[in-house]
């Protein structure tokens, strides 16, 4: 077990999850079972063996039901906060928007259907080096999993792009990023939009720091993703 650390985590659990209907019309997909309890208490597991202590669970559909199975999270050592989208849904940076006052100056993100068996400490300290407002991991996937999407180069990510690809585009964004709450000051609180869109503008500012990540990602947002981590979980 890790020792704490104290940077809290955004946990982006606000989406529709249309990939994995008919299950998620009546749950949100932090709920959906896998391998015997709910996908969250699985990332809280990782989280709190990892070091992390405390998460903002940032949530939209069916999000009080989430709230109500997990409480303040005390059962699983991780201290949970929730902030909500309200009547809208504010995409994952609006949501990350309107967490800041639970977050405070410095957190991770992650999604509500990642599982990221990652370095979480050594993220953590290489992004204080840094000196940049920004950190994403990457993993060198060479179009393996998903479609790669990222140009790293020298502990910094040069280009990312989900819709425009290049060959010389090696590694995917892990999932697992890092922030100064301050990156957010520009954008107008309730107005939608995507964390992307942030990491964009950090990128084109030359203020996005990478981190290799030699772990590959696993999640349950799709069908087969969810069948392949079923069977990973059920093996520890």
């Amino acid at each position: 077990m890790s020792a704490p650390l104290d940077i809290p985590v955004a946990i982006l659990a606000g989406g529709l999850a249309t990939r994995l209907r008919p299950v998620t019309e009546k749950i949100p997909k932090s709920l959906v079972n896998v391998a015997g309890k709910p996908f969250l208490a699985h990332q809280l597991e990782l989280l709190r063996a990892r070091g992390i202590r405390r998460a903002v669970l940032c949530l939209g559909h069916l999000g009080e039901m989430i709230q109500s199975d997990f409480g303040d999270g005390r059962r699983y050592g991780v201290r949970l906060d929730y902030s909500f989208d309200g009547p809208k849904l504010l995409g994952t940076g609006g949501a990350i928007k309107r967490a800041l006052p639970l977050l405070g100056e410095e957190f991770f993100v992650l999604y509500g259907d990642s599982y990221l068996p990652a370095d979480y400490r050594g993220v953590a300290e290489f992004f204080r080096r840094s000196g940049k407002l920004g950190c994403m991991t990457v993993y060198r996937n060479e179009g393996k999993y998903d479609t790669s999407n990222v140009v790293f180069r020298d502990g910094e990510v040069v280009v990312y792009d989900k819709k425009l690809k290049s060959p010389d585009m090696r590694h995917i964004d892990y999932g697992l990023s890092l922030f100064w709450a301050s990156v957010f000051d520009a954008y107008p609180a309730d107005r939608p939009f995507d964390l992307a869109e942030v990491m964009g503008k950090l990128v084109h500012e030359k203020q996005l720091a990478g981190y290799e990540v030699p772990e590959r990602f696993y999640e349950m947002g799709s069908p087969a993703g969810l069948a392949e981590l079923e069977t990973i979980l059920k093996r520890s």
